[in-house]
């Protein structure tokens, strides 16, 4: 399936509600984006509705409170967009990726060897599904 791209703004309450047990309060959204955000309480409900409107949350009313349940993946999400980053900025090179990252980036010999080791293992993987 293929999500809209997230505004910034809109993709900062998904990260935080993908990190709690849904379905979570309207509230509890507010008081840990407030701690971390210098938004105003409408701000936060404002993009509540937008992201109900746009698929990614439902919401339903519990008394006097509004719960939200996400209804897409963070990790389906987050492929989505690394696979669109890679294809806009390194023409689907994942090559060109690699080479950025590790000529704008410090990386540690371990970090490359963890790398190294999880390449040998895809490797691996892929001539096991051929």
């Amino acid at each position: 399936m293929q999500y809209p791209q997230l505004p910034e703004a809109e993709l900062s309450v998904m990260q935080v509600i993908w990190e709690q047990k849904t379905p979570v309060s309207g509230v509890h959204i507010t008081s840990l984006l407030l701690s971390v955000k210098n938004w105003k309480t409408q701000t936060v409900f404002t993009l509540l509705s937008r992201l109900v409107k746009k698929g990614f949350l439902s919401s339903e009313k519990q008394g006097k409170e509004r719960y939200y349940q996400t209804l897409v993946n963070r990790d389906d999400y987050l492929n989505q967009e690394t696979g669109r980053f890679i294809e806009i900025f390194h023409k689907s090179s994942i090559t060109g990726l690699m080479n950025a990252i590790v000529s704008s980036t410090d990386i540690s010999e371990n970090e490359l060897s963890e790398l190294s080791q999880w390449l040998d293992k895809k490797k691996k993987e892929d001539k096991g599904n051929v």
